[in-house]
């Protein structure tokens, strides 16, 4: 008989349902919630990628690192959007996306930590517990123990089942992000955009900036200048080929722009996109960024390509290119191959004028 039978009975009793994604650590939780009764009316998705490949494929990318609270963060928002797919007729509110990461004791030496992350992502927050073991104290079983406890103490708690509130210790931190109303609205397809100004935005910077760095900064000053126009960073928060942002990430990302710095969050994923929710715009771009724009791969054909490509020309927009090192080799404008009806909306910058080499990838893994 399980020891969390009564818990797990009124999760699977509340009208909460979630997809349940780990790695690392993690699976007794799932074989816990699953062999107690009802587990089909809570349980929509139970999914172990425990390999790093399977991860990878998970993610549609290798993440900075396997087992970190930016992982396990991306993890959940994926697999709440995964929820609502599955089951467009639960209300949103009431659907869970819920992701583990663990790295425990193993029967070889381990160079990291012994630690473990949950995140939980909802319709109004995301919440993340982040949990350092004494490397040595306890055994693999232990361990799994402790990450079982906290998953399904969790969930409860996230179903509104449990009285008790998991609280903060040494070994354990705990955070939580309340979604602006505009951000649902957002994720809910509902508005367009959100934007820290009532001004359209015409020079326009997206990407990530997971972190916003000095490269970024080199390129707005040169945008500005030459165009004269005053710019906005674009991040999007639901992208195709990336999992979803959580409201921990959009937090984080929007907090590096309080200083003056204007901003819009969309959804819009692809540029044919951007240049449909901001026509007469110019775009700041990396040549690594156009040479994605101009790929086949991401057209049903190249019929399809030109034709897509030609909404930069009905919806006037124009891209500042800005030279990029990939593959360790510097590409610039003059290196990518344009089609000619588009080719006279890019302008670019003369390696002499501009080139820095800064990724934000190594930001990050410096960083942890």
């Amino acid at each position: 008989m399980s020891q969390y039978l009564d818990l797990i009975q009124k999760i699977h009793s509340s009208p909460f349902r979630f997809v349940l994604v780990s790695s690392g650590g993690g699976t007794n939780a799932i074989s816990e919630i699953l062999k107690v009764p009802g587990a089909s009316k809570s349980v929509l998705e139970a999914y172990v990628p425990y390999a790093k490949e399977s991860l990878d494929y998970y993610l549609l990318k290798q993440p900075d690192h396997y087992c970190s609270l930016g992982t396990t963060l991306s993890m959940a928002a994926k697999a709440y959007s995964a929820a609502k797919k599955i089951d467009p007729q639960t209300n949103p509110k009431n659907l869970l996306g819920i992701a583990v990461t663990a790295s425990l004791a193993t029967n070889y030496s381990k160079k990291g930590e012994h630690k473990f992350f949950i995140a939980i992502q909802t319709y109004k927050y995301s919440s993340s517990l982040s949990y350092s073991f004494i490397k040595g104290e306890l055994t693999r079983e232990q361990e799994e123990q402790i990450v079982t406890d906290h998953i399904i103490q969790a969930i409860a708690q996230s179903c509104c089942v449990q009285k008790k509130i998991i609280s903060e210790n040494s070994s354990l931190k705990i955070k939580t992000v309340e979604a602006e109303k505009s951000w649902v609205q957002l994720v809910d397809s509902k508005i367009d955009f959100v934007s820290s100004s009532n001004r359209i935005p015409e020079l326009i910077f997206p990407g990530s900036f997971n972190p916003f760095h000095s490269g970024h900064n080199s390129m707005s000053e040169l945008a500005e200048k030459r165009t004269g126009l005053g710019l906005a960073y674009e991040i999007c928060i639901q992208n195709a080929d990336k999992p979803p942002l959580s409201y921990h990430e959009i937090e984080q990302t929007l907090k590096q722009f309080d200083y003056g710095h204007e901003w819009v969050l969309t959804k819009a994923g692809k540029f044919t996109d951007k240049a449909a929710l901001f026509p007469n715009s110019v775009f700041i771009i990396g040549a690594d960024t156009l040479t994605r724009i101009l790929d086949e791969k991401f057209y049903l054909n190249r019929k399809d390509m030109l034709d897509q490509l030609d909404l930069f020309n009905s919806h006037n927009i124009n891209f500042l290119v800005f030279g990029r090192k990939i593959n360790n080799k510097f590409i610039s404008l003059d290196s990518v191959s344009i089609p000619d009806h588009i080719a006279k909306r890019f302008s670019g910058f003369d390696e002499e004028i501009f080139r820095d080499d800064i990724s934000s990838t190594l930001i990050r893994k410096e960083r942890e």
